[in-house]
């Protein structure tokens, strides 16, 4: 079978190289390439990708091989529907191999037509490294080089305004474009850069921070012959992923006449503020995922998918969303229950294997940032806490045990929080008196919650009682225990 080359496209695609990438990987090439393809198929972006592997060059040199082509496969739920499409990719016009290619990259940044810079360099990406120096071709850190690229873009038009670029970092960090600006100007003081240099970034550059949602699975191992037959043709880089996908961009609004995405009909929203977007994704579809993975895994569930179509589990996740986390969140109503569905749609996912101990990675730190907010927010809301919110806190005790029915499991957090666990769960004897001691002692971990969460009325016993609950009847049975006097007492609310 031929790999994919450009022999077998009929509508080939040539444009100016308006973007400079840094990231190779499944995520930006099933997301932001994707919809540069979109637009250019529309002649509404017209310009290419040239992209840069943050570390290493490998996957650039394999990708050149099938002439930086790929295939995007969409597969899962969309309106109630199963779908599954397919395109090639084809806005990448080449890459560059920085330890062997730095020549071109610096004559990339000599280029007038080059508009934007897009990364994915994880979240560990956007980073200081002290020891990086402009002379190194390259430096170590994203950041480091993206502040000699600019350098030497600024030396190269002798700073006019008009040659500055949009950057626009995907990285899933807070304010991730404000803070990549911050760390360039860190290096121009570092290298000792001039102060027109420094004028140029803030007045000729414009950094975007930006929020993006769609779940890329990447390579379809299991599938792949299956898919290899249908296409009729090698593809090393087949990258899957789902239907949705959702793109907020922090801007001014001329941003989004230069990136024409919502145009074409593609789910890129261009606001002022994208914090109210972020804190919904978080609190729902982070939130959620959080929430659900404890009490799923303890029930023997592996996926997302197993979980939310586990009738028990499926209905406490919609109690849990509809009745604590919308109800906590300022924001309008309509808009949250429209993205509520659109969760659950995305979590049936038949083809996604979102599998539960992957999310379960530093739970301790994601309760904090995605459900303990909903939770305070609640209580001090209603002044009472949310009882399905509390159980699924201690169901994150519970699975620091590290065991469910089959044997042990393996825990992955800091080490700091694994060895406390261990220390608590030593010498636990499944009394009520030793689960109150327990969850005392959980929630008194400051360094853990930011604050000691013993102080709020009542919180303490809720879980310990719980816990005991899970520790006597296992998760299934303390689930339905759970539920059944949350119908009772939702019956008993209604009659008043």
């Amino acid at each position: 079978m031929e790999k994919l080359n450009f022999s077998m496209i009929s509508n080939k695609q040539s444009f100016p190289e308006k973007v400079l990438q840094f990231g190779e990987g499944n995520f930006l090439r099933a997301f932001v390439d994707w919809q540069i393809d979109v637009m250019n198929e529309a002649r509404e972006f017209n310009g290419s990708v040239v992209v840069v592997q943050p570390r290493g060059y490998e996957k650039i040199e394999k990708l050149k091989k099938q002439d930086y082509l790929y295939t995007l496969y969409l597969q899962g739920v969309k309106d109630n529907r199963i779908v599954k499409e397919h395109r090639i990719i084809q806005s990448i016009s080449r890459g560059i191999n920085l330890y062997s290619e730095y020549d071109l990259f610096v004559e990339l940044a000599h280029q007038e037509e080059l508009r934007f810079v897009f990364s994915n360099t994880t979240e560990a990406g956007i980073i200081f490294e002290e020891t990086d120096q402009l002379a190194d071709c390259p430096q170590k850190s994203f950041p480091g080089k993206l502040t000699a690229f600019l350098y030497e873009r600024f030396k190269e038009f002798k700073g006019d305004l008009h040659k500055g670029l949009i950057i626009i970092p995907c990285e899933l960090i807070e304010k991730n474009g404000e803070t990549l600006k911050e760390i360039v100007l860190q290096y121009a003081d570092l290298w000792g850069l001039n102060h027109a240099f420094k004028d140029w970034v803030h007045r000729g550059n414009t950094f975007c921070s930006s929020l993006v949602d769609r779940i890329v699975t990447g390579y379809p191992y299991d599938n792949i012959q299956e898919m290899k037959e249908e296409l009729g043709y090698e593809d090393e880089f087949i990258v899957a992923g789902e239907p949705y996908h959702l793109w907020v961009i922090e801007g001014p609004d001329w941003v989004e006449q230069e990136f024409p995405a919502n145009k074409v009909g593609l789910n890129t929203l261009f606001v002022n503020d994208l914090t109210p977007y972020r804190t919904m994704k978080v609190r729902i579809l982070n939130g959620l995922h959080t929430a659900m993975t404890p009490v799923a895994f303890l029930s023997g569930m592996n996926t997302v998918a197993d979980a939310v179509n586990d009738p028990l589990i499926g209905l406490y996740l919609k109690e849990l969303l509809y009745r604590e986390i919308i109800p906590s969140l300022n924001m309008p109503r309509k808009k949250l229950l429209s993205f509520a569905e659109s969760v659950f749609e995305r979590f049936k996912n038949p083809f996604n294997d979102h599998y539960l101990q992957s999310i379960a990675l530093n739970s301790i730190a994601k309760f904090k940032a995605r459900n303990l907010p909903t939770l305070l927010a609640y209580y001090e809301q209603n002044n009472e806490l949310p009882m399905k919110l509390v159980f699924s806190f201690a169901a994150l005790i519970a699975f620091y045990k590290g065991m469910r029915e089959g044997g042990i499991f393996q825990l992955e957090d800091a080490p700091d929080v694994l060895q406390q666990f261990s220390n608590l769960w030593r010498t636990f004897t499944s009394s009520l008196v030793d689960c109150k001691q327990l969850t005392a002692n959980v929630l008194s971990f400051e360094a853990w919650w930011g604050q000691d969460l013993n102080k709020i009325p009542g919180f303490t016993n809720a879980i310990a009682e719980q816990l005991y609950l899970i520790e006597k009847m296992g998760m299934g049975g303390a689930l339905s225990s759970v539920m059944a006097e949350a119908e009772i007492g939702q019956k008993g609310a209604d009659h008043t």
